[in-house]
């Protein structure tokens, strides 16, 4: 039992860091926005990666940060179009 327990600890710590990796990088860049918000999409598209297999830290952040930028580009777009507005 002592191997799962390591191994629950060491997939929340890789979870944490990646997160805390992402989240610092996008309120340096000033892209953080809602932080409820971003902690959800943020967590949501590490733990699909783990689920997918991928385990590094800093593939697990960028690829979030990623998809946390794509998801407020596609809500600035929605509103844009909700107001009648076009680039």
């Amino acid at each position: 039992m002592a191997d799962l327990s390591w191994l629950l600890m060491n997939t929340r710590t890789v979870v944490e860091n990646s997160i805390f990796i992402a989240w610092d990088y996008l309120d340096r860049a000033g892209e953080l926005g809602n932080p409820e918000v971003a902690c959800r999409v943020l967590s949501a598209s590490i733990e699909n990666m783990m689920r997918n297999g991928e385990t590094r830290p800093l593939m697990l952040s960028n690829r979030a940060i990623d998809a946390y930028l794509n998801y407020r580009h596609r809500l600035t777009l929605v509103s844009q179009v909700n107001n009648g507005q076009s680039d």
